[in-house]
């Protein structure tokens, strides 16, 4: 609980003598949970986990009752890692929401990352359980099914896009199948994710990503190039390209040096 500890925002009354910076902060402060959420979801979509973990928190100090707010706030410690945390998270926010279908999937995904697939098995069927189902229960099925080795994984997730045609779903499938190194799985989805938002950054670069590490080098330099087209300033294109360019040159020079050997 160390990373919510400090998130107190105080509300500062603005004087007429107020400072440009002391404006902006009030501007800050008026501004809602739901605008906050919104925030989160714009971070999630350009990959900025921290930042949209950062804006559920923000929206839930401001009011707790938007659950969707405490499943983003799950999954945003997932997407970072952060397993244990999200686990112990989800099982607070289901003490305000009982049975609520996504935040058991977050904690079975979250359980699932830890290795506790027993407890992920009971929670995420529970979740599959409860009527007026969404997606994220079948894509934390998905993951259960991935980690327990069983060939259900693909008729999951299958069942999360039918549910939901939003592009972040198969995008942040091929990120799970990134996590249990399924690679080709993994470039599969993202590629879906690609041709349903083919004007979206975060898609290109994590196309790249996935096609790199499959050594298609050619055409992951491609969709990097791609991404920055869309976000001239996204540093993780601008790293994997650079680093691509020097092993290019690391090479070249390795030949140069066998030639004159020779």
């Amino acid at each position: 609980m160390k990373r919510f500890d400090r998130l107190e925002f105080e509300n500062k009354q603005v004087t007429p003598l107020a400072t440009s910076t002391e404006y902006a902060q009030q501007a800050e402060n008026d501004r809602d949970s739901h605008h906050w959420l919104h925030v989160a979801v714009d971070e999630r979509r350009n990959g900025q986990h921290e930042n949209a973990l950062r804006h559920y928190s923000r929206a839930l100090e401001l009011d707790k009752a938007p659950v969707n707010g405490w499943v983003g706030q799950v999954q945003m410690l997932i997407a970072l890692g952060e397993n244990p945390e999200a686990e112990l998270w989800a099982r607070k926010a289901l003490e305000l929401f009982k049975n609520n279908p996504d935040l058991l999937a977050a904690r079975a995904q979250a359980l699932c990352r830890t290795g506790d697939l027993k407890s992920a098995q009971a929670s995420c069927d529970a979740a599959i359980g409860q009527q007026g189902l969404s997606s994220y229960p079948w894509v934390a099925r998905g993951e259960l099914m991935l980690a327990r080795k069983e060939d259900l994984d693909e008729y999951c997730f299958d069942k999360a896009t039918q549910l939901d045609s939003d592009w972040l779903i198969p995008l942040e499938i091929g990120a799970i199948y990134q996590h249990h190194g399924r690679m080709t799985r993994a470039l599969s989805r993202t590629r879906r994710a690609v041709e349903q938002a083919p004007d979206h950054a975060y898609c290109w670069y994590r196309q790249g990503v996935c096609e790199l590490a499959l050594g298609l080098t050619t055409v992951a330099e491609k969709s990097f190039a791609r991404c920055l087209q869309q976000a001239p300033k996204h540093e993780g294109a601008r790293r994997e390209l650079h680093e691509l360019a020097q092993s290019r040159k690391t090479i070249g020079r390795f030949f140069r040096r066998m030639f004159r050997r020779s």
